[in-house]
């Protein structure tokens, strides 16, 4: 077969993967996700003539497990398979990395510095490197970073009230799903430049979910901040915390660091709040009444910061849901929209049922739409400049 590049994005739950021809196709040879990585992980596979299959091929117990297994299904499925480039997701880039940048070892060895501020993550995704490394020798890699649509933020938005010591140490605010928002940022542009213009916040849910107030397609203002642990309610995080409880939990609950973090990291959110799932299509259809009101905090948490980022923009003219849940469940965008109808926000519920691009009803001041993010595709065209040297690339 022709050459091909590979994207690689490793959640905390999940791990996605493209398969693209490296002639600049934009649309993948394949696509697919290893989903609720564990002992019930399943790989779904999309080939580009549509057809999707559901594998439960190796083990998908671990994230490095699971890549193993999916280099082992695309070499399968593309005979003679020759991966001319390997483009990284990697959700931490300090202040150092604005933009995508080429791999060396020297850059992955000051890569795993920022794995104590992104714990879930950083070391995956750099195991997804080095795995990468071993199995396409001589392709070159690209790391895209989550941190880079961030980086402009006003002072007051990156700032914590301490010691400026601790700012210059590297103690500030972030802010992740960079690449989620890159990617909605253009496609307004794209569908609605008016729109793509103004003030607008991007509501990123998925297992990993955060805001971000975009004004003229850039960032300004995020949810998350120092970690990735901060903001909304997550699949097992715990979102905003008062660091009190913090210090609770060390004095009085006897909790070292290494547990506080399994705790916040892996215990938290909606797994924690429910005791049942901390995936969303779980607790739609459960009957326990702690999945309803994991729900009801989530959801609330969402209105609630959406309420910051209108302060941070001055005003709102559009709210766009992406993500896992956010592209997906009406019954969360519902719950989401019909509280702020006092705001103007107002649905149209077929629409939304219909996950529908537009969902706000012509009454409605503020524009509510549906757009489906693209991770992969902002890494592809990332790699593919930096490494072919081709501004026209995935275009």
């Amino acid at each position: 077969m022709k050459k091909a590049l590979l994207t690689l994005n490793a959640g905390s739950s999940s791990l996605k993967f493209a398969l693209f021809d490296a002639d600049f196709g934009n649309n993948p040879l394949a696509s697919g996700q290893v989903d609720r990585i564990g002992p019930e992980g399943t790989l779904r596979l999309k080939r580009a003539d549509g057809k999707v299959s559901t594998l439960l091929p190796g083990s998908l117990r671990t994230h490095e497990e699971a890549l193993q297994t999916v280099i082992g299904v695309l070499r399968s499925e593309f005979e003679g398979l020759e991966v001319a480039a390997v483009g990284h997701r990697v959700v931490h880039g300090g202040t150092e990395y604005e933009a995508p940048v080429r791999l060396e070892p020297e850059i992955v060895t000051a890569l795993e510095a920022f794995s104590p501020f992104a714990p879930l993550h950083q070391p995956h995704n750099l195991a997804g490197v080095r795995a990468a490394f071993a199995a396409f020798p001589g392709a070159p890699q690209v790391a895209c970073f989550d941190t880079a649509f961030h980086r402009q933020h006003p002072f007051v938005n990156d700032t914590f009230a301490l010691p400026r010591e601790y700012f210059r140490k590297g103690v500030r605010r972030y802010g992740f799903h960079g690449l989620s928002y890159e990617f909605i940022a253009g496609e307004l542009q794209r569908i609605d430049p008016v729109l793509a213009s103004g003030r607008v916040v991007v509501a990123h849910l998925g297992n990993g979910a955060s805001m971000c107030a975009l004004q003229g397609g850039r960032s300004i203002a995020s949810t998350m901040g120092f970690s990735a642990l901060d903001g909304l309610p997550m699949g097992t995080r715990c979102g905003q915390l008062d660091p009190g409880v913090m210090l609770y939990l060390m004095t009085e609950e006897g909790l070292d660091a290494q547990a506080i973090s399994d705790l916040l990291y892996k215990k938290s959110g909606l797994l924690g709040l429910s005791g049942v799932s901390n995936d969303m299509r779980t607790l739609e259809t459960s009957q326990s009444p702690h999945a309803r009101e994991a729900i009801d905090y989530y959801t609330f948490r969402i209105r609630r910061e959406l309420g910051a980022m209108v302060a941070a923009l001055e005003g709102l003219d559009g709210l766009v849901f992406c993500g896992g849940v956010g592209e997906n469940s009406a019954r969360i965008r519902a719950e989401v929209c019909d509280p702020m109808a006092w705001f103007g926000i107002s649905l149209a519920s077929k629409a939304n049922e219909q996950n529908a691009q537009v969902i706000s009803d012509a009454s409605s001041r503020v524009r509510v739409m549906v757009i489906p993010t693209n991770e992969e595709l902002v890494i592809a065209r990332a790699t593919t400049r930096i490494i072919f040297g081709d501004e026209r690339a995935l275009a």
